[in-house]
């Protein structure tokens, strides 16, 4: 084992159970908006193209996580969790009062960035209380209650917005963080960490060339969030493109996320005591990739056909995952601030890519062909999981 995987831990779980809470309660709240916002974007803008919304949104947030060293230098890891917190809740108090217009998107736009630059504060704090021996079950309890949350959501905000519009699902949102900043605050009020070293730009460059595993887990990590990307985006338009209704997509979503629930933890737990890692993430991802082959080679699957071709793409996907989360962290500690912002900056990345390619792609394709798109991206990511270093 090399010396990058030496650093000093401790663990504390209390903290632990209690950032495990916030975040089924954040992944709930997360659920009730992710496969609605595009159709908002879409009923604001009169546009289907809205790829150029999320590049706006995901290309602030990859500004701001490089610059996130800056903030907890500032305020601390504590203090700023707090206060993004209340951000979120005055933003989407106007939500719940403005209409489906341009002011509509930029307080939606304001409330994605908030709630993703808090989830990676939240993320710092809980590698501040976790070992390397229980990483993958440690991440693989956390993804499993932050995807419990995310199943209670899409057909709860689909029959929620058939019957009383977005207002609805906002004001749900808002009362979820009422609860969601008094357990912050109430549990992690006497932590305010702030880091002690400047961090730099070419610092980080210098850390991540030493490091090829870290690349790697890296282009795997921006393969993942680039499928979601896609798939959060374009998949409820299609479905409704097809003939779906709300209530049909909804029961086809939650089918979608069973295997969140189901399998990452007892994947973390044979990553920590049997295999590793590595092996099981090639196998993932040729399962993610081949079931979104499967999307775009067929057209007219039933509401059961494409339940279960979604499920086998999220099968892959819960598995990348866990096993990409248990790798990573396996491999740094909480002082590693910057490798970890680093690291959250693959979603942010992905979705800038996602966003630019799919405008150009379906300019020239139907929405259909979008899934051959990232069924190739996918595979892609067989190679750098091939060439891994496994941590056992």
């Amino acid at each position: 084992m090399n010396h990058y995987l030496k650093h000093k831990e401790k663990l504390n779980k209390n903290k632990i159970y209690l950032v495990i809470t916030l975040s089924f309660l954040l992944g709930f709240s997360s659920s009730l908006l992710a496969y609605v916002a595009s159709s908002y974007f879409k009923q604001a803008s009169g546009s289907e193209n809205i790829g150029g919304f999320y590049l706006i949104i995901y290309g602030i947030i990859l500004i701001a996580l490089l610059n996130f060293h800056r903030f907890i230098l500032w305020l601390g890891k504590s203090k700023l969790l707090f206060l993004g917190y209340f951000l979120k809740i005055l933003l989407i108090t106007a939500l719940i009062f403005s209409s489906i217009n341009y002011l509509g998107i930029f307080l939606l736009i304001s409330y994605f960035i908030i709630s993703s630059i808090s989830w990676v504060d939240l993320d710092i704090i809980l590698e501040s209380f976790s070992i390397d021996k229980a990483s993958g079950r440690i991440r693989g309890i956390l993804l499993t209650m932050v995807n419990l949350g995310f199943l209670l959501g899409p057909i709860l905000s689909a029959d929620l917005l058939e019957e009383y519009g977005y207002s609805a699902i906002f004001l749900l949102i808002f009362f979820l963080h009422l609860v969601i900043i008094n357990l912050a605050v109430l549990g992690l009020r006497g932590l305010n960490h702030k880091i002690r070293r400047q961090i730099t730009l070419k610092n980080l460059w210098n850390k991540i060339k030493q490091r090829r595993n870290v690349r790697m887990i890296y282009w795997i990590s921006f393969t993942l969030e680039f499928f979601y990307a896609i798939m959060v985006i374009y998949t409820p338009l299609y479905l409704l493109d097809l003939g779906f209704a709300w209530h049909e997509i909804g029961i086809i979503f939650t089918i979608m996320l069973l295997p969140f629930i189901l399998f990452q933890y007892p994947a973390g737990l044979i990553a920590d005591k049997k295999t590793g890692e590595k092996e099981m993430l090639f196998g993932a991802i040729f399962l993610m990739g081949l079931f979104t082959l499967l999307i775009f080679i067929g057209k007219s699957y039933t509401l059961w056909e494409w339940a279960f071709l979604l499920f086998g793409t999220r099968l892959g996907a819960a598995l990348v995952e866990i096993l990409r989360d248990s790798y990573f962290y396996k491999r740094i500690d909480g002082r590693d601030i910057d490798m970890i912002n680093f690291f959250r900056t693959a979603q942010s990345v992905a979705y800038i890519s996602a966003a630019i390619l799919s405008v150009i792609w379906l300019s020239f394709f139907p929405l259909s062909s979008i899934f051959l798109l990232l069924a190739l991206v996918v595979l892609g990511a067989l190679y750098p999981a091939f060439i891994l270093e496994d941590n056992n």
